[in-house]
């Protein structure tokens, strides 16, 4: 093998935000894929449901795609698959809790028979093309994660997926930090490495200290009916509450989708142990008095169509939040949803009950002291931050510099970079750039929201729209309207003075039209939005959608 030819890194998301996380690696005619996450809409997104990564490169390389690999099962790392997968079927590698995952989506879009997959366990290589992968045990907010070394002509390189360095796991091992070690010492060209908490100086503390946090809470609210809202993939938190609420003697109702297909997923798996006669439906939670009682529910992150947003606001069918509750969240809000969870943080408090969100949480992520651990024991030549918003990969920059890496060896990645690099070579570039960005689904819809359409939308969302019908003859005489409608505009019953001029300006604007080129529809519809437009911001400094109408009569 030619020791000329190097290692393509590509990036297509998941570098400017939390979310839609996928990298393309590519050596000679192989390509692999790590991870095919979603992210969700901002709010300027009207009615968009989620967002997925354009894979265009992919598309036009299809050839040489040989697979995808997924390093754990969280929305923002395996929601976009089933998508993907429409278009590209490739086979896909993931341990065993994590394709339990998959499988349900891929299930839901109909695509189990036709998906070819394979689970593989930590400690597991796999060949891909001229590539091969080994999954490396590590720790994070859900099991079965793992890292991934990248072994290719060209050089290793070590993704660590999502991590945290947990010496004390609810389930399962440890990291091992050993093989890490190992990996470093035959040499490694690259470390990518999860920068989410970088700024966060010290360790992340142990999934096990939550449990000690919800001991007390439970001893402390021995007469409240208690709801704990977390992530539904949080399958060790769910396990730490069923454990305290057994050990309380409290049944357990567990609510949400999301929620309630995960964690069935992972009983089936064998990943979560429920003692029996624990878990009860919503149904029965009435044969029961509130101290008895304990809602595992989704809606930590304030989001409007979850169950715990549907309490809060007295919309839910079965769950009524009433005084003397106690809800618990166990979650941090993932930047941007501060405001969602504040507006349910009050919409409780408002309902009288009491509402706990100290010390219930451990994040998944390394903080400052495991990032440099993980640094020490790799010793990659060049450091590529990725994983989290611009800020969060600049604070792991400077922990590189911190460990004497130069700026020649730190790689700062953009979406859609091509960035090169071999064992042979001292030096990292990036020698090009392919299509990367999002892709809107709506509804069944997936990429027939563009920027145009959002851009309607948001202008309609802003200033609402008027629409101008108007009826001419053949010889282009008004024989009928204008007939105006507004909507998101003005109330028109209480604006009748407007919509009187507003049609006058639409008849004279017409009339002008005509006089000028005749019978010609486009220049009269530009002429009524020109002019309309022009009025209604004289005379509401607003500036909404125009959409004039116009029908032919039958002569």
């Amino acid at each position: 093998m030619s020791s000329q030819s190097k290692l393509k890194i590509i990036p297509l998301g998941g570098l400017e935000a939390i979310g839609m996380n996928i990298t393309a690696f590519e050596y000679e005619d192989t390509i692999l894929v790590v991870d095919c996450g979603l992210s969700f809409p901002e709010d300027d997104m009207y009615g968009i449901d989620l967002v997925i990564p354009d894979i265009s490169y992919l598309l036009e390389n299809k050839e040489k795609v040989k697979g995808f690999v997924f390093t754990h099962g969280h929305e923002d790392h395996i929601g976009a698959l089933p998508y993907i997968l429409k278009q590209l079927n490739v086979p896909i590698y993931a341990t065993r809790l994590t394709m339990g995952l998959i499988e349900l989506k891929l299930a839901e879009h109909e695509l189990l028979k036709t998906t070819r997959r394979k689970v593989v366990s930590p400690g597991q290589t796999i060949s891909l093309g001229q590539m091969r992968v080994e999954f490396i045990k590590t720790n994070h907010s859900i099991q079965d994660a793992v890292a991934l070394a990248i072994y290719s002509p060209a050089g290793t390189v070590v993704h660590t997926g999502d991590f945290k360095v947990d010496y004390t796991p609810v389930f399962g091992d440890p990291i091992d930090l050993q093989r890490f070690a190992e990996i470093g010492k035959k040499g490694v060209l690259a470390l990518m490495c999860d920068s989410t908490n970088a700024e966060r100086p010290g360790y992340t503390p142990s999934e096990r200290t939550v449990g000690r946090t919800f001991d007390t809470i439970f001893a402390e609210h021995r007469s409240s009916r208690l709801i704990v809202a977390t992530f539904a993939s949080n399958v060790d938190r769910v396990q730490q509450i069923i454990d305290t609420a057994y050990k309380y003697s409290r049944k357990v109702i567990v609510e949400g989708r999301s929620m309630v297909n995960v964690i069935s997923t992972a009983e089936e798996l064998g990943y979560i142990s429920i003692p029996e006669n624990t878990l009860i439906t919503l149904d029965e939670m009435k044969n029961y008095p509130d101290e008895q009682l304990v809602l595992i529910t989704t809606g930590s992150q304030g989001e409007s169509m979850a169950a715990l947003s549907r309490m809060a606001g007295g919309i839910h069918k079965k769950v009524q939040i009433k005084p003397g509750d106690a809800i618990i969240f166990s979650s941090h809000p993932i930047p941007g949803n501060e405001k969602s969870v504040s507006k349910v943080i009050n919409e409780l408090y408002s309902k009288g009950a009491d509402v706990i969100f100290q010390d219930t949480h451990v994040s998944g992520h390394p903080c400052q002291e495991e990032i440099k651990l993980i640094y020490s024991l790799v010793k990659p030549r060049f450091a590529i931050p990725v994983h989290g918003e611009y800020r969060h990969r600049i604070a792991q920059a400077r922990i590189a510099r911190m460990l004497d890496y130069d700026s020649d060896h730190i790689v700062m990645l953009s979406s859609g970079d091509v960035l090169e690099l071999s064992m042979d070579s001292d030096t990292a570039a990036v020698t090009g750039h392919v299509t990367s960005g999002g892709i809107l689904v709506d509804g069944l819809g997936v990429g027939d929201v563009g920027n145009i359409v959002l851009k309607d939308r948001q202008r309609l969302a802003e200033d609402g729209v008027i629409i101008a019908v108007l009826t001419l003859d053949s010889d282009g005489h008004l024989i009928a309207g204008p007939d105006i409608v507004s909507r998101g505009f003005v109330y028109v019953r209480d604006s009748e003075e407007l919509m009187e001029e507003a049609q006058e300006v639409v008849e004279d604007a017409v009339q002008d039209a005509l006089d000028r080129k005749g019978p010609d529809w486009a220049s009269i519809k530009n002429a009524v939005r020109d002019e309309l437009g022009d009025f209604l911001w004289k005379r509401t400094k607003r500036n909404p959608m125009i959409l004039p109408i116009l029908m032919e009569a039958d002569a």
